[in-house]
């Protein structure tokens, strides 16, 4: 069986890679472009749908406002931009948002950036993969009405590719995503060319009339159409999602990594404003409509079109007016859509790994989330983010108005977090800087991030408000789960750390008898019990052994080992491959083969618990080597204990007197 779960491992995520192959999977800009923009471009494909559609409301006289609105989220967009081309010069280390509101503004704000960010992720797959099952579905009947069952198998599909790697699903999708900008582009300049020579014909919805909902009925004037314009803004920013993802990912990026990483984010929201306002006027010269609920809102000679009517997305509708002669360009254009959508929740599939990989360094998040799975990529977090992607996918049947109402709330919180703590860097930083030139680029750089500052606080503030009660207030929720639980893993981890700590150097109890090999993860309580305990067994031979999976944990724990001056040898065993029980298994069994009458004892410090959710966060790879070396003849296995303070309460438990029948007839005392 395990030769099978091997052999189909491989077959679908590839050999395992060893650790000092990680320059390779670096990224070059022509990659990096579609691997960390694919989100923000693709968003191009349903941001200009928000605005008609919420314009809609108010009927026909509210669209000659769409071009404004875009040109209002294309001056956000391009802020955001140069105010993100300054953080990845500033800190290129990968924490994005997250590392710039912790480091400037105190870790609960970068915790709170931290939760906004992570429900972002997962909604951008649940919402990037569900438009482009719909935008599938203009074109291929067969996909209406099992469009949550393709969803999800698609994001299962994405998981695949992913956990193959980073390089390699940026390889995979580089030509879709190019594809799809030509795609658009091509549409957008081939369409004004024909709308200039007069042979542009409407879409097929132009021959409708919209019947504006209640309170614009006589027209769109006063509080109710600023408050829609309002709304519409909103939900126009949506473009906007993807655009921190390069921040988080500057490390995946070739070296000079700021400068690359830079200006692919200059040539992103470059291609995604072009692409956003060539989709708004091409849809305004065709006189295209589109309604929040067609079947009513769309009248045909005063009469709604009713059920049988089915709505084409605006790029649909706008494919097959320009192209009405070349069927072939328009399922070009909307299969490189459908693609780039579903694509762009790589996005995402990029950022959160990484994101959570940062957060358990730190504490917030399990330890597992931290390493590295056989092709370098963070696999558990890959994994985490498509149950948790599916899961809205399947609550939400797929349906991108529902879901787009969730959307882009956690964004602009980040944004704004992360300019406010960018303008205090800046600040702190021309405190002390006295050489002029520098001192006048940190003064623009400020400029830059203060202007962001104000842009997108603006556009949180009128997300908030509009959109709360539509759906928003369940992101709230969301990030406010995660910020408690991240809190609440930290003060467990803390107080761990705190309980393991020596305390003082001359904890290893005198030697008594026994034979040994004491595992060594880092220098606490745990491994000094386990080292006294297998020296008072008077062993034959002793020694300290640990697996290196980073050569500089590894040259911090042999000097803190010199330097306490440990009594035991300490044996460091590499793993290229981050492999922990299996280099222990060789080491045994080579010893085994030399002596093949004597006996090995394994001692394994472990910690001892009192809750079961604790249990998770801890002894796992321990577990896994127990399992192991249960099976190998000659080899005894010891587990030495370490009871940290929970554990206090389940031996409570275990000392209260037994139950026995009658007490619940007794008065209570006796």
């Amino acid at each position: 069986m395990s030769s099978a779960g091997d052999f189909l491992k491989r077959l679908l995520i590839g050999r395992a890679l060893r650790s000092d192959r990680l320059g390779e999977t670096l990224l070059p800009k022509k990659i990096a472009l579609p691997v960390f923009a694919s989100d923000a471009l693709s968003s191009v494909a349903y941001a200009p749908d928000e605005i008609f559609l919420t314009l809609s409301i108010a009927g026909l006289a509210a669209y000659s406002f769409s071009w404004k609105v875009g040109l209002a989220v294309v001056v956000v967009m391009l802020t955001v931009v140069a105010s993100y081309r300054q953080n990845v010069h500033a800190y290129p280390s990968g924490g994005g948002d997250y590392e710039v509101a912790n480091e400037n503004l105190g870790p609960r704000f970068g915790l709170t950036v931290a939760a906004a960010l992570l429900v972002d992720y997962v909604l951008t797959v649940a919402v990037s993969v569900s438009s482009g099952v719909q935008n599938a579905g203009s074109a291929i009947e067969s996909v209406r009405g099992h469009e949550s069952t393709i969803a999800v198998g698609l994001v299962i599909l994405l998981t695949a590719v992913n956990l193959r790697g980073v390089k390699e699903s940026g390889a995979a999708f580089a030509i879709p995503t190019y594809g799809f900008m030509i795609a658009i582009v091509g549409m957008t300049l081939y369409g004004l060319l024909r709308h200039a020579t007069g042979d542009l014909p409407d879409v097929e919805s132009a021959g409708f009339t919209i019947k504006p909902e209640h309170g614009f009925e006589d027209g769109f004037a006063g509080l109710g159409a600023a408050f829609l314009l309002l709304r519409t803004f909103s939900s126009g920013c949506a473009a906007l999602t993807g655009v921190e993802a390069i921040s988080n990912g500057v490390p995946a990026f070739k070296k000079p990594k700021s400068k690359n990483a830079a200006t692919t984010l200059l040539l992103m929201g470059t291609i995604a404003v072009t692409m956003l306002m060539g989709i708004i006027m091409l849809g305004r010269v065709t006189n295209l409509r589109f309604a929040e609920d067609p079947t009513t809102q769309l009248l045909r000679d005063g009469v709604p079109v009713g059920e049988g009517y089915h709505q084409q997305t605006v790029i649909s509708q706008l494919a097959r007016a320009v192209y009405d002669g070349f069927p072939l360009a328009f399922y070009l254009t909307i299969a490189f859509t459908g693609v780039i959508l579903i694509l762009a929740a790589n996005t995402a599939f990029n950022g959160f790994p990484v994101l959570g990989s940062i957060l358990a360094r730190d504490g917030y998040l399990p330890r597992q989330l931290h390493t590295r799975g056989d092709r370098l990529a963070y696999s558990n977090g890959i994994v985490l983010l498509a149950v948790f992607a599916m899961l809205l996918i399947v609550a939400f049947d797929a349906e991108v108005t529902k879901l787009i109402q969730l959307y882009i709330v956690g964004v602009f919180i980040s944004f704004t977090l992360s300019q406010i703590g960018m303008v205090r860097h800046w600040t702190r930083l021309l405190r002390t800087e006295t050489d002029r030139a520098t001192r006048g680029r940190m003064m623009r750089a400020r400029a830059i991030n203060s202007f962001g500052l104000l842009m997108t606080g603006t556009v949180l503030i009128i997300v908030l408000v509009t959109k709360f009660t539509r759906g928003a207030y369940i992101a709230l929720v969301a990030m406010a789960f995660l910020y408690v639980l991240m809190r609440g893993i930290k003060k467990h981890y803390d107080r761990v750390r705190l309980e393991l700590q020596p305390l003082n150097d001359d904890l290893v109890a005198q030697p008594s008898r026994n034979h040994a090999i004491v595992l060594v993860s880092k220098i606490h309580q745990p491994t000094l019990r386990a080292l006294a305990y297998a020296r008072a067994t008077r062993p034959h031979d002793l020694t300290a052994l640990t697996v290196s999976v980073d050569p500089e944990d590894s040259r911090a724990l042999q000097e803190e080992w010199e330097r306490r001056g440990l009594p035991v040898p300490l044996t460091i065993i590499d793993s290229p491959y981050r492999e922990i029980t299996r280099p222990i298994l060789d080491y045994v069994k080579r010893i085994r083969l030399a002596s093949p009458r004597d006996v090995v004892t394994v001692f394994i410090p472990e910690y001892v618990v009192g809750r079961w959710w604790e249990q998770l966060l801890h002894n796992q790879s321990a577990l896994r080597l127990k399992g192991r070396l249960l099976f190998q003849p000659g080899v005894m296995v010891t587990s030495v204990p370490y009871q940290l303070q929970s554990s206090d309460r389940r031996k409570d438990e275990d000392e209260q007197p037994p139950y026995v029948a009658g007490d619940v007839r007794r008065p209570h005392g006796t």
